[in-house]
């Protein structure tokens, strides 16, 4: 990817790795079903009134807002208001990485060289560091249910690349279309209407303000800005190109978390996060042109005969 486009991705990465504090700050008010329902809501309402619809394949739209918008944020906010920690939740939904390259190989037939295959091969054992070092007292469930948004996130990846939206903005607003309805439902089904009335009703008090600057967060920063970019980049450049950047938001989301809420990584986790850097670089920098020997010098070669220039190939 040209130098611009990799600094994009980088940006992204920082986007994404501080918006687990954001999600961590919101769910210490809102039910995280509920949670979710509101946060696509809030983009959804003006998006329907205000923004043409993407000229996109429906079925790339919904797919995108299914995976994406639905199944990530639904396990991921399950996972993490369940007690799975901040910054090990930015570590495993990175798993979205080699769930995409392997995906769109398998499905896209997309091909991948072999720097792609190692660096996404040995960022991937980084992350199986820090994992296993922080796992050894972590619960299996929580861990599964932030893998399965990972796995929501990827599958929203090839939807979105396949929809090669051209203005990939508008793609990620209507995104937000799919998730308010079901989630909603969802919400109303398994917390209650008790408990997303009580988070409403002491909404306006003080002590929400931290909770609604973190979902202020997820939607400007999180969603519409750091999703916008993604996409535009998923559209331009394989999903094995892109996807590997993902592993830089863990070392972001350890690192916040460890600084504002003293979720403090160890050794190991430090040294995995090191690794899934290097390799993201490693993988992300283009291959060396080859270099073809020179023939004949000019005195060896007859010299062209002058003519009438070639017509252009339309």
């Amino acid at each position: 990817m040209p130098l611009r486009h990799t600094a994009l991705a980088v940006l992204v990465a920082v986007l994404w790795g501080l918006n687990f504090l954001a999600i961590h700050a919101s769910l210490t008010h809102f039910p995280p079903l509920f949670l979710v329902a509101l946060r696509f809501a809030i983009i959804a309402i003006p998006t329907v009134l205000l923004v043409p619809r993407p000229q996109v394949p429906a079925r790339w739209l919904i797919g995108y807002g299914l995976g994406f918008g639905t199944l990530q944020f639904l396990f991921l906010y399950l996972g993490m208001n369940a007690g799975f920690p901040t910054g090990l939740a930015s570590l495993v939904l990175q798993a979205s990485a080699p769930f995409t390259v392997v995906l769109g190989a398998v499905l896209l037939r997309e091909r991948l060289g072999v720097r792609a295959i190692a660096g996404v091969a040995v960022a991937t054992a980084g992350l199986a560091v820090v994992g296993l070092s922080y796992g050894t007292s972590a619960p299996a469930g929580p861990f599964l249910l932030v893998l399965l948004g990972a796995l929501g996130w990827a599958l929203g990846n090839l939807a979105s690349r396949q929809a090669r939206a051209p203005r990939p903005l508008h793609l990620v607003l209507w995104m937000s279309v799919v998730p308010p309805l079901p989630m909603l439902a969802l919400s109303l089904a398994v917390e209650g209407p008790a408990a997303i009335g009580d988070a409403l009703a002491t909404s306006l008090t003080a002590a929400a303000v931290p909770a609604w600057l973190g979902l202020a967060y997820t939607v400007l920063l999180g969603t519409l800005v750091g999703s916008g970019i993604w996409v535009w980049l998923m559209a331009r450049h394989p999903a094995g190109r892109v996807a590997p950047f993902s592993m830089l938001v863990p070392v972001v989301g350890i690192a916040t978390a460890w600084l504002a809420l003293g979720e403090r990584p160890a050794a190991l986790e430090l040294a995995g996060g090191v690794l899934v850097v290097g390799c993201v670089l490693w993988a992300s920098r283009p291959a060396r042109a080859r270099i073809v020997p020179a023939g004949p010098g000019p005195a060896a070669r007859p010299l062209p005969v002058p003519g009438p220039a070639p017509a252009l190939r339309r």
